[in-house]
């Protein structure tokens, strides 16, 4: 929902006649569900218009907001503590959720398995960071294992330290992944010479790197289905 200056905003009951009438919070737009959690308006401005401020003010939607702390949400206006408790909250709960749904995958068959497993993670993060999936024979998961942390934009890997621990795993694969907090799925210079590094690397230990996932809080790379790998 995409309101212009002087357009008129639902008030919370009507946002409400609306899911019920349609039979569900499927059919409500973002502004509209985050009014829901904000629950209240003030004088100047109705539950729907706080929302709508909120996803204006942060950017990128709602994906926008688990990026942001309490301090940063509160001080949007008529916002303030409580309901910013509440909608940080909200979406922790979402992703805790995304995340333990994804958590019973025990056998990769695909990229869409590794995002499905690390998106919920990585893509509210505010930093790099960078993570090996080591894979057995059948492509079980033998063990999911954060290498480093870096900063807004870059975080580095020590090959060294990711295949003494696939040698002690006697793990038969790898999948790198790690995540880009600016949104660009594109690999940059040093992820593309990093991954052959480790590689080359692995391969001297009968090990292959299957693939390499750069996680965004949009879409997603694979370096393994651009040809890279």
């Amino acid at each position: 929902m995409n309101k212009t200056k002087g357009e008129a905003f639902p008030t919370e009951r009507q946002v409400i006649d609306k899911m019920m009438a349609r039979g569900g919070v499927e059919s409500l737009a973002d502004d509209e569900l985050l009014s829901i959690i904000i629950r209240e308006g003030t004088p100047s401005m109705s539950a729907v218009q706080q929302a709508r401020n909120v996803l204006d003010v942060l950017g990128g939607g709602i994906t926008g907001i688990p990026r942001v702390g309490l301090n940063r949400l509160r001080m949007i206006q008529g916002l303030g503590i409580k309901k910013a408790i509440l909608i940080s909250c909200a979406f922790e709960l979402g992703r805790r959720f995304a995340e333990r749904d994804s958590s019973a995958l025990n056998i990769i068959s695909g990229c869409d398995d590794i995002i499905r497993i690390f998106k919920p993670k990585l893509s509210v993060l505010s930093h790099e960071e960078f993570w090996v999936v080591f894979l057995s024979s059948a492509n079980t998961v033998l063990d999911r294992i954060r290498i480093s942390q870096g900063g807004v934009t870059s975080t580095t890997a020590d090959p060294k330290i990711i295949l003494k621990k696939a040698v002690e795993l006697l793990a038969s694969a790898l999948i790198l992944v790690h995540n880009h907090p600016s949104g660009m799925c594109e690999p940059s210079e040093n992820d593309c010479v990093l991954t052959q590094k480790i590689a080359d690397s692995a391969a001297l230990f009968d090990i292959s790197v299957h693939d390499h996932i750069i996680i965004t809080s949009g879409r997603c790379f694979s370096f393994k289905e651009k040809g890279l790998l």
